[in-house]
């Protein structure tokens, strides 16, 4: 089943957890870089010029504001990242950048999905789309995951991992995830207590 971008977030007795997926047929060459406190999405080097055939497929998937972890599968990082910085609320900041950023205007009506959770495990999941907006509450020791196809509503979720290194690894292609097709690359952020930590799969290099 092809289930296009997925994000999960959640947490466990030994940490909490963000995690990322590409899955494209249209667009297989990309990879996760870390730059600081952000994880990128970025063409593989010889496809820079695919940003020119889809402005979506490059932006900013993950960023860290003090114990709070934003992830999506676009721009709306930065707005949501923003509203935190700022003062706003995670719930309150996922909703309104996904409102007013809106699904992304490509040729499926793409919907933007993120989520923000904080070390302890208390966070936010959402979705907006071309007829919908959901944001629901995750709380500690839960899990749960959402994808822009097919499973566009949030979905509870086994997600038993240590570390950044196995959560990229799992939401890659293991467990519930391993029946999703066209995997391209992935990301997590994991955080034990003290700080978050960066990992990151991409086969293609």
């Amino acid at each position: 089943m092809y289930l296009g971008r997925i994000i999960s977030i959640g947490s466990n007795d030994k940490g909490t957890y963000a995690s990322y997926r590409v899955s494209s047929r249209s667009f297989p060459n990309r990879k996760s870089v870390v730059n600081g406190e952000r994880i990128a999405i970025v063409p593989t080097e010889g496809s820079e010029n695919d940003i020119y055939k889809n402005p979506y497929i490059s932006y900013n998937c993950v960023d860290i504001i003090d114990d709070v972890c934003v992830i999506t599968n676009g721009s709306h990082t930065d707005i949501i990242a923003g509203k935190i910085r700022e003062g706003m609320n995670l719930r309150d900041s996922l909703a309104l950048s996904l409102l007013a950023m809106d699904y992304e205007k490509d040729d499926y009506n793409t919907p933007r999905i993120g989520a923000a959770i904080n070390k302890d495990g208390n966070g936010f999941i959402g979705i907006v789309t071309d007829s919908s907006l959901e944001v629901i509450k995750v709380n500690p020791n839960e899990a749960y995951y959402i994808s822009t196809y097919e499973h566009n509503s949030p979905r509870s979720v086994e997600y038993d991992v240590a570390s950044a290194e196995e959560a990229s690894d799992y939401i890659f292609g293991e467990g519930a995830f391993s029946e999703f097709t066209n995997p391209v690359t992935s990301c997590a952020a994991f955080n034990s207590g003290d700080k978050w930590e960066f990992a990151y799969k991409n086969p293609v290099e």
